[in-house]
């Protein structure tokens, strides 16, 4: 349903169908009417002095990716204080964990039998560096045997060798591109065939005995001097860039044409060479944080409206729509709610997580460690999939979200309004993003959820996340969204209910449906 007023409450089940209809167009219209001061300051102030732009080109262009222990984590998480106080908003960075400490530095590939070519590619995260001159040597492709005996009897050859093991990819060409121009016959063809081999490799690699996890490592022990994969991401020049299992032999990403190059040259028997320096620093141990940041409360100062966004990402590109574009919603909205709402009636806090790629652990960690806080939290708004304008909205499975997030969203522009779908109760949400942290601790949190701009395949958690995927007019619209439902969320003179509803029966047990559990945060990770 879209996002409309929930219909006022009749006593008299027999008032008359036109009476029923009137009080429902005249509270339609009051609303429409109605301009409240502070609202049309936040739109103005949100269009005609926005700071979205060059807060992304510092954290995405300047700082870069912000993988959890790295010196780009730390450095964001000091600029975001600096930003706040720069604003007159309280700000700190609270520790939660440790995490293994580790440097991205330059990768660089070659092919260089039998012939030269720069091939596109990287380490993966936490990928040891190559030290001196880097590694040059043979490839060789996993092996298709019989079962683990049989593997293990292959895994000498190993021994001095770079080892493929994804499987090669039949086309590079995304399947929209397929519908759009193939006739259906060879589209269908194609699919079939992908089908097969990826079923057939699925096979290969069971019948080693290893996982994707384990294999690596089994490779390493055996010799092999570094491991060469493709994590294709279903559109053109986009891979996956996730972390590396191996523990001293570097672990590298090719782009999908580079792979399938290199693949199809050790196929067919042409002995590839490739040359890889991939640099990198072992930091120990480091401290991990999130950034808090506050607008205290002056008439319920012990009760949050929160604004929630993870600060970390993945490292292949820069992070700037998982979560950049989450991040800088949370930080303008707080920018303009310090200038035009400064003296809000509850406290409004905004938490930058650390290390949700790894398992929600910030935010996780701070509901741990401040359960006075969850226990009089009035909402949570969480935005973390893409650079989108905010299109769904649920409940999360609170019995009486609608009274509440219907009567604060009245209040935002129809223009932003109307997009909005909502669905109540909806669905607590076991994991996904960090609002799932508070609604396993009970407490009311929302996720902003956004239009997809191929989010999917495109920027989440690949090479391409960067700047310029930003779409900085839905980025701006959240803002305004944000900040108006944090006003209206502060300004309630009621406190919002935490009655959850009663969830469906699970369709493939037969038991009712549990609310999901709070689990606890990792709080020293990476280092196995």
């Amino acid at each position: 349903m879209k996002s409309l007023l929930h219909p006022p409450r009749l006593a008299n089940k027999r008032t008359p169908k036109l009476l029923l209809l009137s009080l429902l167009f005249s509270a339609q219209v009051g609303l429409a009417q109605t301009k409240d001061p502070i609202v049309e300051a936040i739109v103005k102030e949100a269009t005609q002095n926005s700071q979205l732009e060059s807060l992304g080109h510092e954290l995405m262009d300047q700082i870069g990716p912000r993988l959890v222990g790295s010196p780009q984590m730390q450095q964001a998480n000091d600029w975001a204080v600096a930003k706040y106080k720069g604003w007159g908003i309280t700000a700190r960075n609270e520790k939660w964990g440790e995490w293994r400490g580790w440097q991205r530095g330059i990768s660089h590939i070659d092919l260089v039998h039998p012939r030269l070519r720069s091939l596109e590619g990287m380490q993966l995260a936490w990928s040891p560096s190559t030290k001196g001159k880097g590694v040059t040597a043979e490839t060789i492709i996993l092996a298709d045997v019989a079962d683990s005996v049989a593997f293990q009897k292959w895994l000498p050859t190993v021994k001095g060798k770079l080892v493929l093991i994804s499987m090669p990819q039949p086309t590079g060409r995304p399947d929209y591109n397929w519908q759009e121009f193939a006739t259906a016959a060879s589209f269908e063809k194609m699919k079939a065939e992908r089908t097969a081999q990826t079923e057939a490799w699925r096979q290969r690699m069971s019948k080693t005995g290893y996982t994707a996890r384990t294999l690596p490592v089994a490779l390493e022990k055996a010799g092999a001097v570094g491991i060469v994969m493709s994590n294709w991401s279903a559109g053109f020049g986009v891979n996956k860039i996730f972390s590396a299992y191996t523990k001293k032999i570097p672990t590298v990403d090719l782009s999908l044409e580079d792979y399938g190059l290199v693949y199809r040259l050790t196929a067919s028997g042409q002995k590839p060479k490739l040359a890889i320096q991939a640099e990198s620093k072992e930091r120990g141990v480091v401290p991990t944080y999130n950034t808090i940041a506050e607008i205290k409360g002056t008439q319920k100062p012990d009760e949050y409206v929160i604004l929630s966004a993870h600060f970390d990402s993945w490292d292949g590109a820069t992070g700037a729509t998982d979560n950049g574009t989450g991040t800088l919603v949370m930080m303008e909205a707080m920018r303009i709610l310090k200038k035009i709402y400064p003296n809000p009636k509850r406290t409004i806090l905004v938490g930058h997580w650390g290390s949700e790629e790894q398992g929600l652990n910030g935010s996780r960690a701070f509901v741990e460690d401040h359960p006075e806080i969850v226990q009089k939290i009035q909402a949570v708004f969480n935005q973390d999939n893409g650079t989108g304008r905010v299109v769904n909205l649920s409940g999360s499975g609170f019995l009486h979200s609608y009274d509440y997030l219907n009567r604060w969203l009245a209040q935002v522009p129809a223009e932003i309004r109307n997009q909005i779908q909502t669905n109540f109760p909806g669905m607590p949400g076991g994991g996904g993003s960090d609002h799932a942290s508070f609604v396993a601790a009970g407490a009311p949190a929302f996720s902003l959820s956004s239009l997809g701009w191929s989010y999917g395949n495109y920027t989440w958690h690949t090479n391409r996340d960067t700047y310029d995927k930003i779409v900085f007019d839905d980025v701006r619209s959240n803002a305004i969204l944000t900040a108006i439902l944090a006003y209206m969320a502060s300004e309630d003179p009621t406190t919002t209910s935490r009655e959850k509803s009663v969830l469906p029966v699970n369709g493939r047990t037969g038991q009712p449906g549990t609310w999901p559990s709070q689990n606890k945060p990792t709080r020293r990770g990476g280092l196995d």
